[in-house]
């Protein structure tokens, strides 16, 4: 293997290592196959270590390496197809719904939550956790807040806590008539709880995705997903569902 010495260019020089190390992951190396040591990379392409790290942190944060413990860095899969919104007009939980119910408590919502179902600023709603996996690896992981009131014949069914519970919250939204939903889509930071369930450290890159689900002339119900940033690609078609798409080769934004 030569060395190939980097040109001089505007951009950052571990940004046009990371484009460089790009074309060479497409070219030289297979999925799953372990990257030469940092000693041996940094010198192929003539820049420090430092630059080196700057490049491969840059790509694992795009999905395109993975770092194993014990093993090394690796060449990451294509980013996965995974079908993130239903029709236009079906409740989460519906037929082709893949998410899978955790549980479901009663909880206190956010402000911005509880102005939209609105509630009261210390009134419980019905909190659904669902989770999202696409071969064998988590990709999302859903919060759905449903107000008690949208749901009321919850109270006669004996199923108290875990994903029994969770699915009796999404057969109960199934008898109502959604009138319509409204999705927004933004860039944030996983927090904790989002990092342990989506196996990403705290403050990785996630999509959210906000969805209100509208009943009676009302929000009866509001779902924020988050995506891990690193392996979904989100593009929305003429029928108001939003899909995430296989991208071999991430764009920088």
């Amino acid at each position: 293997m030569g060395t190939t010495q980097l040109e001089t260019v505007p951009e950052p020089k571990y940004w046009h290592l990371r484009t460089v190390l790009s074309e060479a992951l497409d070219t030289e190396f297979t999925v799953g196959e372990i990257l030469p040591n940092e000693r041996d990379l940094a010198a192929r392409f003539g820049v420090a270590r430092a630059t080196l790290r700057q490049a491969l942190e840059q790509l694992e944060l795009e999905g395109r390496l993975q770092r194993r413990r014990g093993v090394g860095t690796t060449v990451a899969p294509p980013r996965m197809g995974v079908a993130v919104g239903t029709e236009q007009h079906a409740w989460p939980g519906g037929a082709g719904d893949d998410w899978q119910p955790v549980d479901a408590t009663p909880e206190v919502p956010p402000a911005g939550v509880a102005a939209a179902l609105e509630t009261g600023a210390d009134e419980a709603v019905h909190l659904v956790r669902r989770s999202l996996t696409t071969h064998g690896q988590p990709v999302a992981a859903e919060l759905l807040y449903v107000a008690v009131g949208a749901v009321p014949e919850l109270a006669a069914i004996d199923t108290s806590a875990g994903a029994a519970r969770a699915r009796a919250v999404l057969r109960e939204l199934q008898r109502l008539e959604l009138e319509g939903r409204e999705s927004a889509v933004e860039l944030g930071s996983a927090r904790a709880d989002d990092a342990r369930q989506l196996d990403r450290l705290p403050g990785a890159p996630v999509l959210v995705v906000t969805t209100r689900y509208f009943a009676g002339g009302r929000t009866v119900a509001v779902s924020v997903a988050t995506y891990r940033a690193d392996t979904c690609r989100l593009t929305f078609g003429d029928s108001g569902g939003v899909e995430v798409h296989p991208d071999p080769q991430p764009q920088a934004s």
